[in-house]
């Protein structure tokens, strides 16, 4: 990588890998003098790092939207169900101490705003531009649908919409942020840029 980040990577749980991560750390090299940047899908904080390492080396902002209960895998019996994240007396999953505890690690906590909320929530009432939207959210339709809609529209001119886990091909696997990809690019208010493994980029060009 050509930038150091504030703590050993790999020591936060997270399935971005290296290659997106230095992408998505770019990306908010490039766009956060331009406004404030957001994720949508901080889990414990991984894809948070990047962004918000970018964003504190800019004079940036960064708002991390998340419920913190987990996408539909990470719940409990799913495939990527951890028990350590798991809030026994609640009877649900939690993954906001862990986040915590990497911003105050990172030494990100001013810089990072984290927003515990639902997206459809948060997004009903959010009114400021944004300079770079990623959406890593939960990954059924109907959620991948309501972080594109309830996002995208914030985004400035120049400013870059990304998503992760881009799969054409179905037999990799799900399909909702391709979806929501293509949806992008049909709008015409995007220009393609090239895609990092899994992630895609897009400019807004009005």
């Amino acid at each position: 990588m050509d930038f150091a980040l504030p703590l050993d990577i790999d020591s936060v749980k997270g399935f971005l890998s290296p290659v997106e991560g230095a992408a998505l750390y770019r990306a908010a090299r490039e766009c956060a003098p331009l406004g404030p940047c957001l994720e949508i899908g901080s889990y414990c904080g991984k894809s948070t790092v990047y962004l918000g390492a970018a964003c504190q080396r800019s004079g940036g902002v960064l708002f991390a939207v998340d419920h913190h209960r987990g996408s539909e895998e990470h719940q409990l019996g799913e495939e990527y169900h951890d028990p350590a994240l798991y809030d026994g007396a609640a009877g649900l999953m939690d993954s906001f101490r862990e986040f915590r505890a990497t911003m105050r690690r990172a030494g990100l906590e001013d810089t990072v705003v984290p927003v515990v909320a639902p997206t459809r929530v948060a997004a009903r009432a959010w009114r400021t531009p944004l300079s770079l939207v990623f959406i890593d959210g939960g990954h059924s339709l109907e959620a991948a649908m309501t972080d594109y809609r309830g996002w995208s529209g914030h985004l400035v001119p120049g400013g870059l919409l990304a998503i992760h886990d881009i799969f054409p091909d179905p037999a990799d696997g799900g399909q909702a942020p391709y979806t929501i990809y293509r949806l992008a690019l049909a709008s015409g208010l995007y220009e393609e840029l090239p895609r990092v493994e899994t992630l895609g980029l897009l400019r807004r060009i009005y």
